[in-house]
C-alpha cells in the first residue's frame, strides 16, 4: 500500500512538473551549458594561438613593442577569468568576460595589421598558417557564439513567460547573461588582414620622338 501510494505520488508530482514547464526549463538549461561550453573551447583554442602568434611577429619586428605588449595582456587578463559554468549565471562576471574577450580581439587585429609593413614577416610561412588557424578560430568563436545567444534566447523566454515563470521561481532559475553588444555581426567577425597589394599602375608610354625636318631643298 505504502508502495502505491509513494508511486502515485511521484506519478503526481511528474505530471505536476512536466505541466508547468519544469522539464522544459531543465532540458534548455542543459542546452545552454552545452553551447556555452563550445564557446569556451573556441576563446581557449584562441588565446593558445596568442604565445606563437606574439613570437613569430617578435622574430620580424621586435620594435613593435606597444602592439605587442597589447596582446600579452589581453590574453593574461582572458586567463585571469575563470570561465566555469557558473559564469552564465552571474551577469557582472559574464560582462567582465565579455570585455575581456573584446580587448583581446581588437589586440589581435592590431598586432596582424602590423604585418603590412614588414614584407618579410608577410611572406613567411609559419606567420601564414598562424594567421590561417586565427581565422578559422574566429569563425568558430562566431558560431558557437549564435548558438549560446539562441539557446540563451529560448531559455530566458521561458523563464518569462506564465505559468513557467512561477516554476522558475519556486526553483530559483533565474534569467541567464547573453552576449549584447551595439553591433555583434561587427564584433564576432574575424580580424583579417588583406596581403595582396593592388598592381602597380604601367608606366606611361614615352612620347615618341618628333619627326626630323625635312632637309632643304638644292638649288
Amino acid at each position: 500500500m505504502h508502495k502505491f501510494l509513494a508511486f502515485t505520488a511521484a506519478a503526481i508530482a511528474a505530471a505536476i512538473l512536466s505541466g508547468c514547464g519544469y522539464n522544459d526549463l531543465q532540458r534548455q538549461d542543459e542546452q545552454v551549458k552545452a553551447a556555452w561550453s563550445e564557446v569556451i573551447n573556441q576563446y581557449q583554442r584562441r588565446a593558445d594561438l596568442v604565445p606563437n602568434l606574439v613570437n613569430t611577429v617578435k622574430g620580424y619586428a621586435a620594435q613593435e613593442e606597444r602592439v605587442l605588449t597589447e596582446v600579452t595582456r589581453a590574453r593574461a587578463s582572458v586567463g585571469s577569468i575563470q570561465a566555469t559554468p557558473e559564469l552564465i549565471n552571474d551577469p557582472q562576471a559574464f560582462a567582465r568576460f565579455q570585455a575581456a574577450q573584446a580587448q583581446l580581439s581588437s589586440a589581435l587585429s592590431r598586432l596582424l595589421l602590423v604585418a603590412e609593413n614588414y614584407p618579410n614577416l608577410k611572406s613567411d610561412q609559419n606567420f601564414r598558417d598562424l594567421q590561417s588557424q586565427l581565422e578559422g578560430t574566429e569563425n568558430r568563436i562566431a558560431v558557437a557564439r549564435n548558438r549560446y545567444i539562441k539557446a540563451v534566447q529560448e531559455y530566458n523566454t521561458t523563464v518569462r513567460s506564465f505559468p513557467t515563470n512561477l516554476t522558475a521561481m519556486l526553483f530559483k532559475m533565474d534569467v541567464k547573461p547573453n552576449f549584447s553588444v551595439e553591433n555583434e555581426k561587427a564584433i564576432s567577425a574575424p580580424p583579417t588582414v588583406d596581403f595582396s597589394k593592388p598592381a602597380p599602375a604601367p608606366a606611361p608610354a614615352p612620347a615618341p620622338a618628333p619627326a626630323p625636318a625635312p632637309a632643304p631643298a638644292t638649288k
